[in-house]
């Protein structure tokens, strides 16, 4: 695709011509100033509110810490309303926003920092003894703590949002091709990288998935739950962006796992949307008070970040009487590259591509496969990120010079358009010769009504290569792994029927909730 064929495609997603984010940040403010742009912990905060606080913020950046244009600000926060201010604060300085997980060890948080090469960081009073060990070790000059700033002398937020009050913010002249997000991924194949997210990498994901899904019908009243962190890709563009810049509500929860609290906090308000993952929704319905809740304004539920388990799926539709949407994207897309639709719902898929979203599939030596064949996912569109920080050479393997990106996933484009995911390449266990996917055996135990979370990896085996070794979560203390294999044996081909079976309390997952077989495989 040259970069004519792209301009043609984001003047078409932007008639109005905006010239970054800022540019709708600001007509939204002033459309909706009066009404709830985010709340949290029964808080609330309007657009009013939003532009005020990020632009003393973007003042305290500019002019009190001196930041220029290009330079990076961490931010290490969980939900809480602080974050969305921080981050349109942030843009408008002309800042790079590097999204950081708060739950970051020590090392995690010294790579992130070295090699985004922040200059500042705005973290939560909790976490800042951690933080506050390797703060030697990075380039971080200027450190902000959202809550009690302590001993040390760093400003607390509040005290950055006074001082920042009292001057005038100069925007900073951006354009839909300035850096905005530094979205490090989640590390599967070496150290996590940066990719590279710009306003109109962000601005287009934002139209592409509005223009394709349709969930809300013009001027509805959105209000979406916001379990998902902030600091993941999914949650960031849903909500920091996507909800706030169509004039909705989102309810943030600072801690998903306080599923007690969670429940507490959707019986207050009438939802229109969730976005979730499968370990969130299962969660959710296991709840007593679960079906309390009073889910008659819901439109539908986004589900994303690992696999929708179809059993899960229909408990979930049934019991809120809503249509769930499974979607595909990662870091490097902006978030959702494809997504089902409500006329043409194929549960077991994740959709056909968004608007302006074009999908191919190769085979190992990169050639382009017909329908039904399954090979790697390779993607194209505006919303395809710049590149990996710092690292051309990663870069030129991931993207080629017709700006197709390689995933690493392995799919089957169906027909009908439809992306079937079967599996991470990473992630195939190689049995006898035979490609065994972990995601097919978890569908099939899934289904088991005995388990109640469970993953696959591959073990070495001296007769097959590798075997398939299963970790369950199950409430049932009579389970046996015997009746496992065996209800395993009724649906799958003998290959694939796990070799070793391995209870567990829980299950090792990402903050997004996304089961890491990653690190089964490491303690393996």
């Amino acid at each position: 695709m040259t970069r004519t064929q792209l301009q043609q495609q984001m003047a078409e997603l932007n008639p109005e011509g905006y010239g970054s984010l800022l540019d709708l940040f600001n007509e939204v403010c002033t459309a909706n100033a009066a009404k709830a742009a985010f709340a949290c912990h029964g808080v609330e905060a309007s657009f009013a509110d939003i532009d005020q606080r990020s632009a003393a913020f973007a003042a305290y950046l500019q002019i009190d810490l001196g930041l220029k244009t290009g330079e990076r600000l961490a931010i290490q926060l969980p939900n809480i309303i602080d974050y969305p201010i921080a981050v349109w604060g942030a843009w408008r300085a002309g800042l790079v926003v590097v999204n950081t997980n708060p739950l970051y060890t020590a090392r995690e948080q010294i790579h992130q920092f070295n090699d985004s090469g922040a200059v500042a960081l705005l973290v939560l009073d909790r976490i800042l003894p951690v933080t506050d060990a390797v703060l030697e070790q990075t380039k971080i000059k200027h450190v902000i703590v959202s809550g009690e700033a302590g001993e040390r002398g760093f400003d607390s937020f509040n005290q950055a949002l006074k001082r920042g009050a009292a001057q005038q913010v100069e925007q900073a002249p951006l354009s839909m091709d300035s850096l905005a997000v530094l979205q490090y991924t989640g590390g599967t194949t070496g150290p996590s990288k940066g990719a590279m997210l710009s306003h109109g990498n962000l601005f287009a994901a934002m139209r592409m998935g509005r223009q394709s899904v349709k969930l809300a019908p013009e001027g509805f009243p959105e209000v979406a739950l916001a379990p998902l962190p902030l600091y993941h890709v999914f949650g960031f563009t849903q909500h920091v962006i996507g909800t706030f810049l169509n004039g909705g509500l989102s309810v943030l929860i600072p801690n998903p796992s306080d599923i007690d609290g969670m429940i507490k906090t959707m019986q207050n308000y009438r939802f229109s949307n969730i976005n979730a993952v499968n370990t969130l929704l299962s969660g959710m319905m296991a709840h007593p008070d679960f079906d309390n809740i009073d889910f008659s304004n819901m439109l539908g539920t986004i589900a994303g970040g690992t696999a929708l388990v179809k059993e899960i799926a229909e408990q979930w539709q049934a019991r809120t009487n809503s249509t769930i949407y499974e979607g595909y994207g990662m870091s490097e897309t902006s978030s959702s590259a494809t997504c089902n639709r409500k006329e043409s719902l194929e549960l077991g898929t994740v959709g056909p591509a968004v608007n302006y979203q074009e999908i191919k599939i190769i085979d190992g030596e990169g050639n382009s496969l017909p329908a039904g064949e399954a090979g790697e996912v390779c993607l194209r569109g505006p919303n395809i990120m710049q590149g990996y920080w710092q690292r051309e050479e990663a870069t030129a393997e991931t993207i080629d010079a017709e700006g197709w990106m390689r995933t690493g996933d392995i799919g089957v484009l169906q027909d009908n358009g439809r992306l079937r995911i079967v599996d991470r390449i990473k992630d195939m266990i190689l049995v006898s010769g035979f490609n065994v996917f972990p995601n097919e055996i978890e569908e099939v135990v899934y289904s088991h009504p005995a388990i109640y979370e469970c993953a696959a990896i591959g073990v070495p085996d001296q007769a097959t290569g590798e075997a398939v070794k299963l970790f369950v979560v199950s409430p049932e203390p009579e389970l046996q792994a015997d009746d496992i294999i065996s209800y395993c044996r009724e649906q799958l081909a003998a290959y694939k029927v796990p070799r070793q079976i391995v209870f567990a309390d829980d299950l090792p997952k990402s903050p997004a909730g996304k089961i890491l077989r990653r690190e089964l495989r490491e303690q393996n």
